[in-house]
């Protein structure tokens, strides 16, 4: 065990508390108890490298899987920006290690960038003047963001919309099954009211009841990639990592030149370690596009997988086609039959003199069931209203109306 002065154990306390707020606002429980076990166990340790300094507060903070990613981030920003690293160091061990190269940032970086940024403004807001502002004939931030186009938005706002995104409630319409089930009401099941008969003695008849068995549909996203969507692409990514999160039966699909299933990537419990995995897992992406080529593939190899149970299928795209039409056209009526619903989310639709010209959206349109915008947050807002049956196909989302309209 180190011996250590009062002011340079203080010096290490600070550090170890600050640091432990930093995980706390990044999602992380770092509570008074941890705290207390990070400086026992770095007192303990007898650190004399950066890397025994990582791993000792590891063992003490990281309990899930999902933590590291965070962890990683956190130790980074928090220890090598400041130098505080080698401070530690020069307190615990009479030479100091050269500071190496950081390591290259991998996910998890804004949250904790975020929560760093808060703590040391935090520490300064005592200091700050108090400005008041008269908000009377000014619009809310919230309600700029909800309509504001995902390719205009800066940092700030994209991070707030994906926290938005992960935050919206999912449900989904169920659908009648064949196979019944027993119920309160509903109508009698003559096999489970003669066996209570028959076990009562044959002088009381107990009705029993059964009703259709109601499920909630599967649901497949196709989601291009190409450079004309990428921007829109990452940030509903988030929206699909929200919902493969609660639903097992949600299954994605990334495509521009060819066709990714980053399904398991997106059952990662961290979304920044979930968006990093389908990032790294595909070759094409801000590259150029082929939906023919892509629904093609999945029709042949992943269609009689994926597309059991009635399932919707959300296809994500601006529709401008590099193949033949007549190929587009046999493929996207392959997938329409092949599922029970058919939405077509299209960024394009932020422009209000959008008309269907091109001959890829002319192709695509007689086979979908519903033609919706996928530019901000009132339009995902809108899809989940349609996904839980509260707002179906109307008008504005009826295809027919947009191939009369060009």
């Amino acid at each position: 065990m180190t011996t250590l002065s009062p002011e340079a154990e203080g010096r290490i306390v600070d550090n170890i508390v600050h640091f432990a707020r930093t995980l706390r606002k990044a999602g992380m429980p770092a509570g008074p108890a941890t705290v207390v076990d990070a400086v026992r166990a770095v007192e303990i340790a007898g650190i004399s490298s950066r890397e025994d300094l990582y791993w000792t507060l590891h063992a003490v903070f990281v309990r899930k899987r999902e933590h590291r990613v965070l962890f990683d981030e956190a130790f980074r920003i928090y220890w090598q920006s400041r130098g505080l690293v080698e401070k530690m160091l020069a307190i615990l061990s009479p030479v100091a290690p050269p500071r190496g190269a950081p390591e290259k940032p991998k996910a998890g970086q804004t949250r904790v960038s975020q929560a760093f940024q808060a703590s040391k403004e935090r520490m300064n807001e005592e200091t700050r003047p108090q400005v008041e502002v008269d908000a009377k004939f000014t619009v809310s931030g919230k309600e700029l963001l909800q309509t504001k186009d995902f390719a205009q938005m800066t940092a700030d706002e994209i991070a707030a919309a994906k926290q938005a995104l992960r935050e919206l409630a999912i449900p989904l319409d169920k659908i009648r099954q064949r196979r019944l089930k027993p119920a309160a009401r509903g109508r009698i099941d003559p096999r489970r009211t003669l066996r209570a008969s028959m076990r009562a003695g044959g002088d009381i008849i107990d009705l029993k009841f059964r009703r259709a068995h109601e499920k909630r549909p599967p649901l497949v996203a196709l989601c291009d990639i190409s450079g004309s969507m990428s921007q829109y692409t990452r940030l509903l990514l988030h929206f699909l990592h929200a919902m493969t999160e609660e639903r097992r039966d949600v299954h994605t699909f990334l495509f521009g030149t060819r066709l990714t299933n980053v399904t398991r990537q997106l059952r990662m419990k961290d979304p920044d370690e979930a968006l990093e995995a389908c990032s790294e897992g595909v070759e094409d992406w801000s590259g150029g596009t082929r939906i023919a080529t892509a629904l093609h593939e999945f029709n042949r190899v992943w269609s009689r997988r994926v597309l059991s149970g009635s399932p919707t299928v959300l296809l994500i795209t601006d529709g401008l086609e590099r193949d033949t039409d007549e190929d587009l056209e046999r493929e996207m009526d392959r997938l329409h039959r092949s599922c029970r619903r058919l939405i077509w989310l299209n960024p394009l639709l932020r422009f209000d003199g959008f008309q269907a010209k091109a001959k890829g959206i002319r192709a695509m349109l007689p086979h979908v069931d519903e033609f919706r915008a996928a530019h901000s947050l009132d339009a995902v807002a809108d899809l989940v209203k349609a996904l839980s049956g509260d707002g179906g196909a109307t008008f504005e989302t009826d295809p027919r109306r947009w191939l009369k309209a060009g």
